[in-house]
């Protein structure tokens, strides 16, 4: 009888434990999320602050609540398993240079200096994204969420609403973030998957002209960017691009026969 009682309580304090790692997984995905889209919606001088407030806040619970180094695909233990995707990517993005030459929409940088200025700041915040989708939300999902699949299912949707309202990165980060959340839970490298996130962002970049993607902006500096399209269009005016911010634009220079209305 004893040893059945024991069992019990260790049971229900096993599903009391469950219960609260669900709740507080909720909650710090909620305040998390909810800050990142009031910086992304929020003007200046107060999306700073909010910027702040964010980078803060995600950087306290994933310290709290540290899932670990191979868990969270920062130690890989076979990290050359998922070299492959690399690759792939490459051969991708050769294919969409191929396609823009052709469209003459091809707009690179100049020189490989000029390249390397222009985009050595995406490349960093390729892998921020990714930590953000894989550890900060996708992890959470887990805990929360009943299935694999589902939290799969949550993590690209809510990856791909905080590129809204621009319609060619929301339709991106919903093919991309699918593909990176299941590599993810198959390989747990974030490296890997960085670094084709950076390959796929710089390709979208030159090969699609400015005024169509709108210089890769999301929300509020989606919605502000200006009218006049034949112009090199800085983020001045907002910081945000893609996510929550991004240090480096692709070059939008081009001539007036290139530029859509």
């Amino acid at each position: 009888m004893l040893p059945e009682i024991t069992n019990s309580i260790s049971s229900d304090a096993s599903l009391l434990s469950d219960q609260q790692s669900r709740r507080r997984a909720l909650l710090e995905l909620c305040v998390g999320y909810g800050l990142i889209l009031l910086v992304i919606w929020t003007p200046r001088p107060w999306q700073r602050l909010l910027y702040l407030a964010a980078l803060a806040w995600i950087l306290l619970v994933t310290f709290l609540s540290f899932d670990g180094w191979k868990t969270t695909g920062l130690r890989p233990s076979r990290p050359g398993r998922s070299l492959w995707i690399v690759p792939l990517a490459l051969l991708l993005a050769a294919g969409a240079i191929l396609f823009a030459i052709q469209f003459q929409t091809l707009h690179p940088p100049h020189s490989t200096s000029l390249f390397i200025r222009t985009f050595w700041g995406y490349a960093i915040w390729s892998f921020v994204q990714q930590f953000l989708l894989q550890c900060f939300v996708l992890l959470r999902l887990l805990r929360i969420l009943p299935t694999q699949r589902s939290a799969v299912a949550a993590a690209v949707s809510l990856f791909a609403v905080a590129h809204l309202p621009n319609p060619i990165l929301t339709i991106m980060t919903l093919l991309w973030g699918s593909a990176a959340c299941l590599l993810f839970l198959r390989y747990r490298n974030l490296y890997t998957l960085g670094l084709v996130h950076a390959i796929f962002g710089i390709t979208l970049a030159i090969t699609v002209p400015g005024p169509i993607s709108r210089n890769m902006r999301v929300g509020l500096g989606y919605l502000r960017y200006p009218s006049h399209h034949n112009l090199h269009l800085s983020q001045s005016d907002h910081i945000v691009s893609t996510d929550v911010c991004v240090t480096a634009e692709a070059p939008t220079l081009r001539s007036a026969r290139h530029a859509l209305p």
